[in-house]
């Protein structure tokens, strides 16, 4: 019988772009490619642990946006148990802005809750 690993943390939609380099202060990229994923450090944690193996459940608080069901369904795809997701009606769910260098190099921005 496998134990239960809880998992306690954040949930985000991250909206990355990758480009040849991070801009200067001031300068306009062009050339980026945009890719939306799903993070946060509480959400990474449980993907790892349930693909590494484990029964995972996840405890978390989302918002009841576009971005909120599909977000549930990849937990669930990943064989995490989400009935201690809550989803508030007024709260947005976590962002989080991230660009990232030809290098590797990146910066994020996390905006505050609204």
């Amino acid at each position: 019988m496998k134990n239960t690993i809880v998992v306690v943390g954040s949930s985000n939609i991250d909206l990355s772009m990758k480009m040849t380099h991070l801009p200067e202060k001031g300068e306009t990229v062009t050339e980026a490619e945009f890719i939306q994923t799903y993070g946060g450090k509480g959400a990474n944690q449980a993907v790892g642990a349930s693909r590494a193996g484990g029964r995972v459940v996840f405890i978390t608080s989302v918002g009841q946006d576009a971005y909120t069901p599909q977000m549930i369904r990849n937990y669930e795809e990943d064989g995490i148990d989400t009935r201690f997701v809550f989803r508030e009606s007024d709260v947005a769910s976590g962002h989080a802005l991230i660009m990232i260098g030809g290098d590797g190099e990146n910066t994020f921005r996390l905006p505050r809750s609204q």
